[in-house]
């Protein structure tokens, strides 16, 4: 967009340069972050999603045996108490 004023043109000709360069900058920022995240997250040994699926269906399981229990442990104090 050319203007009559020479100081204008010169203006926007630098505001759009520098959105271009806060952009790209914006962009090598991103894209560093994500490299560091996946250095750091490799790091950590942390399970896949299935591993951690099996584990899950293993501590709900073992809730469940562990509320039986409790429920006979239960019946066979009240059974003692009874004596």
């Amino acid at each position: 967009m050319q203007t009559r004023n020479p100081i204008l043109d010169d203006l926007a000709k630098v505001a759009t340069g520098a959105a271009s360069a806060f952009s790209g900058l914006r962009d090598e920022i991103e894209s560093r972050v994500r490299d560091q995240m996946a250095k750091l997250l490799d790091g950590m040994n942390l399970p896949n999603r299935e591993e951690f699926e099996v584990v899950k269906a293993m501590a709900a399981k073992a809730r469940e045996e562990n509320e039986e229990l409790r429920a006979r442990i239960a019946e066979l104090e009240a059974k003692l108490a009874q004596r």
